[in-house]
């Protein structure tokens, strides 16, 4: 019977046993996946001192984290709510010395004081890769190759690539489309939210043309330079094409140039990945500074809700498991597990064997099919 103490809070769920296996196999996969590309993979702790969490990437809000007062030290703690932001403090202090490239990998849960309202999990499982010391264009190529190849590896199909400039707006205000400090932000806002009219408020006009160099990339890519003013995109315009040329016909690759959401923190080049089935992006990534240190990276965090809703949790197909007696030769029961086997061994004589799962019961020595 339930308990209204049993509940959990809002954004908080208990993966059960089918959901559980999907996930392991998943993060399996995709570690699997980042170490055959050179990625070493490190284990930050779940909980830090807020101010260091906060100052190691623009754009983390600490008002999203989930703080309290360690009673060791009376500072504030907090609970991770992006892993990114660890491995750049593990890259700025424990691995400042290592050779660069310095690439690491990573996977663990991440929590959210409130969820948004695309996004109602409050934690969430994150993974990734991080290229420190690097942001070129072969970091770029490099980081959407690992990505895809991690997903692909495990059991993604139906990828697509959506490229995308985060500095977009700063770079054009510069100089070649002049924009007050105060007004960058709230451009950049109207430009990701596409709203023509919003844009035009707040000052906005001469950036009009930008909402319509999205789509298809190859499309996209030559409005993009049509509209470049004085020659001012050329270098990223030029970065682009080589990545879309690196990844040639693998995936539909799409160009949105002023897309800023989910890239609170990058530079010149990111990246989303969507998969056919999963309503929200499977992962995000693209070039960034670490503060303190200042140093270049290039990486990409993938997110495991979404890829679920790709993979769903129940492939229709039941795991070998065999039903050991009660007396059953203990030696013969380790051997069919070093085979491969799962075995459930009976803890009493009422136990049923097709009740419990199994699909074979040991007899004679050997698995027989229920």
């Amino acid at each position: 019977m339930t308990k209204p103490d049993d509940l959990l809070p809002i954004g908080l769920e208990d993966a059960l046993p089918a959901r559980a296996a999907t996930i392991t196999r998943a993060m399996r996969d995709v570690l699997k996946a980042m170490d055959s590309h050179g990625y070493d993979r490190v284990r930050p702790p779940l909980i830090e001192f807020e101010h260091s969490l906060a100052g190691r990437m623009e754009g983390v809000a600490t008002r999203r984290m989930v703080r309290f007062t360690d009673p060791e030290s009376l500072r504030t703690l907090a609970l991770r709510a992006d892993m990114t932001v660890q491995v750049g403090r593990i890259a700025a202090t424990g691995l400042a010395d290592a050779p660069r490239p310095l690439r690491l990998c990573y996977a663990g849960d991440v929590a959210l004081l409130k969820a948004d309202q695309l996004d109602p999990a409050r934690q969430r499982l994150q993974m990734g890769a991080e290229l420190i010391g690097s942001d070129n264009v072969a970091a770029a190529i490099e980081a959407v190759t690992v990505a895809l190849d991690a997903l692909e590896a495990a059991g993604v199909t139906g990828l697509s690539v959506d490229l995308t400039l985060p500095d977009l707006v700063d770079t054009l205000a510069e100089d070649a489309l002049p924009l007050a400090d105060d007004k960058r932000e709230a451009v950049r806002r109207e430009l990701d939210m596409k709203d023509v009219g919003a844009l035009k408020a707040a000052g906005g006009d001469a950036y009009l043309p930008l909402l319509y160099a999205t789509g298809p990339f190859d499309e996209a890519i030559e409005k993009l330079a049509a509209l470049d003013a004085g020659g001012v995109l050329a270098s990223r315009i030029a970065a682009l094409r080589e990545v879309a040329g690196a990844l040639g016909d693998r995936v539909r690759l799409t160009l949105d140039p002023s897309e800023r959401h989910g890239f609170e923190y990058q530079s010149w080049f990111g990246f989303t990945v969507h998969a056919s089935g999963a309503r929200g992006a499977l992962g995000r990534g693209g070039t960034y500074a670490i503060k303190g240190s200042d140093e270049a990276a290039t990486g990409f965090s993938l997110y495991m809700e979404p890829l679920l809703e790709v993979l769903g949790t129940d492939n229709g197909e039941a795991r070998r498991t065999v039903f050991l007696p009660a007396g059953h030769d203990r030696e013969l029961a380790a051997r069919l597990r070093g085979e491969g086997w799962r075995t459930v061994a009976a803890n009493a004589e009422s136990d049923d064997a097709k009740g419990l799962g199994c699909t074979h019961v040991f007899e004679g020595g050997e698995p027989k099919p229920l």
